[in-house]
């Protein structure tokens, strides 16, 4: 959805009027035409008072000067309006002056609408006042926006400070920003002449109302022609895509740098079960597969899915020639499409309407290939293959594509599915999303993205997913400027990424920084069970530690860490020495014997009261053992037996860990920089065999477990 370039300002006034029906609060005022009708209107209205200069065409009035605040008496307000209109310009068009009561107060917020050209209407609530811009706290969410979502708005503002008690002054009234929110979200869906809203500042007065003071009302055209369509394929055309009876190879190749070899070695060597067949002109031999010169030589429905590794230029007749054996799926590896510029996109055209007429499933082209785990397939052109797991990925990178499967491979939280979508001329990352979500084999969904063309689309396809999986999603570059910095402070906030932000987190999108906390993301929905409320605790052998995770914990937002009851903390006390911290983090501070660890986890994952647990500290012993076998004294000493008591203790504080979740269906996450220094060792060996993701640090976990929490939060899973 984008709106047209041309478009026309409402005066400050009209703005106001229009605005005020629906329920955004504005402090009363007078729309004079003359110093002396200015003069007596401030005389009614009571002093101190605000003049302005006001006008159809005037948008930026303190940037002009157009502006006198804080008069008190009717002589100064004379002086004042006489100027204003002396300082009008011809382009300024019919002008008047306004007269308003003087709003006092420390705080400022910004309200706002605009019609992204993305994500279409949006509404905006942020901090406010001429500072605006640079402070950039704002919230975006897709419109229509409910109670709900416009009270998470405000909860998502990271200036949380001045929403509360501020410097003796009340708490911000939310009811009323709520309301305002609201307000501006009903004229987004009632009005479609209305292209932005600007409502700077929002004043905030020591008793905590909210009152409009300045109001911006764009009039233009929206065009709606961007409308994404939903999948074009059926569940037998995805069976052939990922689990197919025979793939074929066109274009093997006997020469190991070859696309058509490496493709071909990485089926073979992946231990795919199914038939697999090779196309050459020469018909030569390729890893034991006698290849043939020419399709028809095939066997008929035999073969579902044909992996293309020749030149675009013979790919229509190719197509033509798999359709006729009875092949349902085709992935392109072949360039010169899309990305090489008109004629290459005029062919990217010509060969998905081909492949719609004849049935075939089409990814790519330019892609790097399709993994599948269940069934062992590994039809791409590049390394790695992963282990088998839930975790399911769809990106329009194929280097990101090799980045997740690598993470699964260091980790031990597999893949179910893989694709990269290369140009996506067909087959798109929401298409992929949307029958992961039917997948049986798959958890979650993992997602890179960018070059959005119709983000309203895929978000409207990816909100349907959400309520059944997880989507985690990383996006790359800087979203487009579709809102347009145009004549409102609210256009120009909306040209970084929080417009973006906002849809995803309306969707029920879990939206990762960086690919690593992506995946890290993605893996713990696959391997943990979901929270039921905020409440984390964190066990730990040292004291840093806690600190560090507990700082996470609370710039996550939404997961909080618990005051730990008077029960619990009686429980505790009968385990650990009276040195220990008595509070969360709980620190054993040395005091450990040799089942202090899983008894006291055990204690804090069966209260009531908590709900997940970031344990800290693995490792220990066994890096210690690491050490002592490293060393010249090993074996004797008495070594031996110390050693293997070392790495069992870890190894059984791993398992206790994974067993009391599973008895108590809740979240307990393991972490240590020991996860990346020593993957063999026995702690995060055991992890890795229970088939969960050990952290490389606690405020990674905690970042994992917020994403965790969130996303129970709206699908309803969390109860607290």
């Amino acid at each position: 959805m984008s709106i047209t370039s041309a478009s026309t300002t409402l005066s400050e006034s009209d703005s106001k009027v229009l605005l005020a029906n629906y329920g955004v609060p504005f402090a009363d005022e007078r729309k004079v035409q003359t110093a002396e009708a200015a003069a007596a209107a401030a005389t009614e209205l009571g002093f101190p008072v605000v003049v302005k200069l006001g006008g159809d065409k005037i948008a930026h009035k303190t940037e002009r000067g157009l502006v006198r605040l804080r008069l008190q008496d009717s002589a100064s307000v004379l002086v004042a309006a006489t100027e204003l209109l002396a300082a009008a310009t011809p382009a300024d068009g019919d002008v008047h002056v306004l007269v308003a009561p003087m709003i006092s107060g420390s705080r400022e917020l910004i309200a706002g609408m605009l019609v992204d050209q993305q994500f279409g209407p949006t509404v905006m609530l942020g901090i406010g006042g001429v500072m605006a811009e640079v402070i950039k706290d704002v919230a975006f969410r897709p419109a229509p926006v409910d109670e709900k979502t416009a009270r998470g708005m405000i909860a998502s503002l990271r200036m949380q400070g001045l929403l509360g008690e501020f410097r003796g002054e009340a708490a911000v009234n939310v009811e009323q920003v709520v309301a305002t929110i609201l307000g501006l979200s009903k004229v987004a869906m009632d009005r479609d002449d209305i292209v932005s809203v600007d409502v700077n500042p929002l004043i905030v007065r020591p008793n905590g109302d909210v009152v409009a003071v300045d109001a911006l009302v764009e009039i233009g055209t929206r065009n709606t022609s961007n409308v994404s369509q939903r999948t074009r394929y059926t569940d037998d055309q995805f069976r052939a895509l990922f689990e197919p009876r025979g793939v074929l190879v066109t274009g093997a190749s006997t020469h190991p740098g070859k696309f058509g070899f490496v493709s071909l070695h990485n089926i073979l060597a992946s231990g795919y079960a199914g038939a697999v067949f090779g196309t050459n002109l020469a018909g030569e031999e390729v890893l034991g597969i006698q290849t043939v010169a020419d399709i028809a030589q095939l066997p008929d429905n035999a073969i579902d899915l044909v992996f293309v590794c020749t030149p675009a230029s013979a790919n229509p007749d190719l197509l033509r020639a798999c359709a006729k054996k009875g092949v349902r799926a085709a992935f392109l590896t072949s360039a010169g499409y899309g990305e090489a510029g008109d004629e290459g996109r005029k062919l990217e055209q010509e060969l998905i309407a081909l492949a719609d007429e004849l049935g075939i499933l089409l990814a790519g082209p330019n892609g790097q290939g399709v993994v599948s785990t269940p069934v062992h397939l590994c039809a791409q052109i590049v390394a790695p293959y992963p282990p088998l797991g839930h975790i399911a990925v769809a990106s329009q990178s194929g280097n990101f594509v090799s980045s997740f499967l690598n993470y699964a491979r260091q980790t031990g939280v597999g893949i179910s599915r893989a694709v990269s979508a290369g140009n996506a001329a067909a087959l798109g990352v929401a298409d992929l999303i949307e029958w992961y979500a039917t997948d049986s084999a798959t958890n979650v969904a993992l997602a890179y993205v960018e070059g959005i063309v119709d983000g309203n689309g895929l978000m409207s396809r990816l909100s349907t997913v959400t309520p059944k999986k997880p989507v985690v999603l990383v996006k790359g570059g800087a979203t487009e400027n579709g809102a347009r910095a145009a004549a409102s402070h609210t256009g120009a906030l909306a040209a970084n990424d929080s417009i973006f932000d906002g849809a995803c987190k309306s969707a029920g999108i879990t939206r990762a920084a960086t690919v690593e906390e992506a995946f890290e993301a993605a893996a713990t929905f696959a391997t943990q069970p979901l929270p039921k409320g905020p409440n984390v605790v964190v066990l730990t052998t040292a004291g840093g530690w806690g600190v560090v995770t507990s700082d996470a914990i609370a710039n996550d937002g939404s997961i909080q860490l618990m005051t730990l009851p008077e029960d619990l903390l009686a429980q505790i006390d009968t385990k650990l020495p009276p040195r220990w911290s008595r509070n969360n983090p709980v620190d054993c501070a040395g005091g450990e014997t040799r089942d202090t660890i899983p008894e006291v986890m055990e204690m804090i994952a069966r209260h009531k009261d908590v709900d997940a647990i970031i344990y800290l500290g693995l490792g220990i012993q066994a890096n210690q053992a690491r050490l002592m076998r490293e060393g010249h004294f090993y074996p004797g000493n008495g070594l031996e037996r110390i050693v293997e008591y070392h790495e069992r203790q870890d190894a059984r504080f791993a398992q206790a860990a994974y067993d009391l979740s599973i008895a108590t269906g809740k979240p307990i996450l393991l972490a240590t920089e020991l996860a990346v220094a020593d993957p063999s060792n026995s702690g995060v060996a055991t992890v890795r065999e229970t088939g969960r993701l050990c952290y490389a640090s606690g405020n990674r976990a905690a970042v994992a477990l917020g994403h965790l929490y969130r996303y129970a939060v709206h699908t309803g899973a969390a109860t607290r």
